[in-house]
């Protein structure tokens, strides 16, 4: 493996972070752009709230909580009790004692006029994180869940207030046609030697940050490889919806139909090795094993998926 080559990620979940904690022991920091999906982005109680940022910050910043995934490790919420307690406030969304600092420090700068990029470059800075940490966009764009019997749901409501119950019916990802791509996205893809797509869900996570007006062509213009990770193993998703909205949305629920999904942008593709070898038909694939039980198989999964992409496109 080349470990010079400059990495771009888009990236969103705890998945993603998994591959992305892998790829930082396997890559130097210097060479890793993730592109981090804010679809699931909103305001609560009065702060900007970024928890795909936010996992991703806190886990390659070693601050993550290992049982979650999410979250700051050693955390307490005695704010959240507080509010519960004696000001009858519903803590439906759970921050952290410690968490909510970085929650104030994001609102306070995006108040005084900062982008989202540039908060973040400075929250990724006092973590000591050496790896480029870009939102998707610096416009709000945010997730929209058009549910069976509930109606259209902002995504946190959905996810976390609803535990991902309501039947999918629709997705869609509001103001997308007002995006805009950042100089710093731009230049991470274009500068990129290989481009990932994380093993995150592909439509909650890495739909949203696709629907960026441009964002699709380019990917499919780039001379580097673009290759994803399936986030579906022997036919279930490790964690989260994926497998449910799938079914909901009249998918199938395998590997081949996550391929279709990024058909016309990506190269190749990783599938799982409990997945039953499929027929991708002109794209280049292999079955590693995708399954990140702990750090040496975030490692082993980065450092496979990169010698097999330099095995074909050095």
């Amino acid at each position: 493996m080349a470990l010079a080559r400059s990495i771009a990620v888009l990236i969103g979940g705890v998945g993603g972070a998994k591959l992305a904690s892998g790829l930082l022991d396997a890559v130097p920091a210097e060479r890793l752009a993730f592109i981090v999906n804010t679809g699931d982005d909103f305001r609560h109680l009065g702060l900007k709230i970024c928890p795909d940022l936010d996992t991703l910050m806190y886990t390659l910043a070693g601050l993550v909580n290992p049982v979650s995934g999410w979250g700051l490790k050693d955390d307490s919420i005695a704010a959240l009790d507080f509010l519960a307690q004696c000001y009858q406030v519903e803590p439906w969304f759970r921050l952290g004692d410690k968490d909510l600092a970085t929650h104030l420090l994001r609102t306070h700068w995006l108040n005084g006029g900062r982008s989202l990029t540039e908060a973040t470059a400075c929250l990724t800075k006092r973590l000591g994180i050496r790896a480029a940490i870009f939102p998707m966009c610096d416009e709000e764009l945010p997730t929209i869940v058009e549910t069976l019997a509930d109606g259209e749901l902002g995504f946190q409501e959905y996810f976390v207030k609803r535990a991902w119950q309501p039947v999918v019916r629709a997705l869609r990802y509001e103001n997308c046609e007002r995006a805009k791509l950042s100089p710093q996205v731009h230049s991470a893809l274009v500068n990129a030697d290989i481009v990932l797509i994380a093993p995150s869900n592909p439509w909650l996570s890495i739909a949203p940050i696709l629907s960026i007006p441009g964002l699709r062509d380019l990917l499919s213009q780039l001379m580097a490889p673009v290759v994803a990770v399936t986030p579906i193993i022997a036919g279930d998703a490790v964690k989260g919806p994926t497998a449910k909205i799938m079914r909901e949305l009249g998918l199938d629920v395998c590997a081949r139909t996550v391929a279709r999904f990024y058909q016309g942008i990506i190269s190749g593709f990783v599938d799982d090795i409990r997945n039953d070898p499929a027929d991708f038909a002109d794209l280049r694939s292999v079955q590693l094993n995708t399954l990140m039980n702990d750090q040496a198989d975030k490692v082993a999964l980065a450092r496979a998926t990169l010698d097999w992409i330099g095995s074909w496109s050095a």
